[in-house]
């Protein structure tokens, strides 16, 4: 029994090895773009069940304790509150964590080369189109890529 709260490693370490793992996912996550974070499809189901599967022997080690797994929550918990509590507060970390709106098309122009870039379909963009009531991309006064990867569509005005 005591066996089960007995840490196979020093408590920093699990806490080391937690920011390492939560630096790099993240870092990971934020290069894969935005598209990745707003359309959650069954195959991004499966990459998160996958990516949590991946690292756990990188978080845990060779330590199978309760407290060991209570440990790293924490420290992720943590983690992941003081990343929201930086971004929050300062412009620059926000626009390095979270990225900037990305323009998709501009005056009835569809940029089809940032569309590519970003992985947004067309279908996708159509979606977004028909949400605002835009039949036709002409109608379309600017078509924003968010950060948090939904597309907001501004129509154009009727006199435009």
């Amino acid at each position: 029994m005591s066996d089960m709260f007995a840490l196979a490693m020093p408590w920093w370490e699990f806490m080391l090895r937690a920011v390492v793992v939560y630096v790099v996912v993240l870092v990971m996550v934020r290069v894969a773009g935005k598209r990745a974070l707003g359309q959650f499809t069954p195959f991004d189901m499966l990459l998160l069940i996958l990516l949590g599967n991946a690292v756990q022997n990188a978080l845990l080690g060779q330590d199978t304790s309760v407290s060991g797994g209570l440990l790293l929550a924490a420290t992720l918990i943590v983690l992941n509150f003081l990343v929201g509590w930086i971004t929050t507060r300062s412009p620059a970390a926000e626009r390095l964590m979270e990225g900037e709106p990305v323009v998709l098309a501009r005056h009835g122009q569809l940029l089809h080369a940032v569309l590519r870039r970003e992985l947004v379909s067309k279908a996708d963009f159509a979606r977004a189109m028909r949400d605002a009531e835009c039949e036709n991309v002409d109608e379309v006064d600017v078509a924003l890529l968010e950060t948090n990867g939904h597309i907001t569509i501004i129509p154009r005005k009727p006199n435009d």
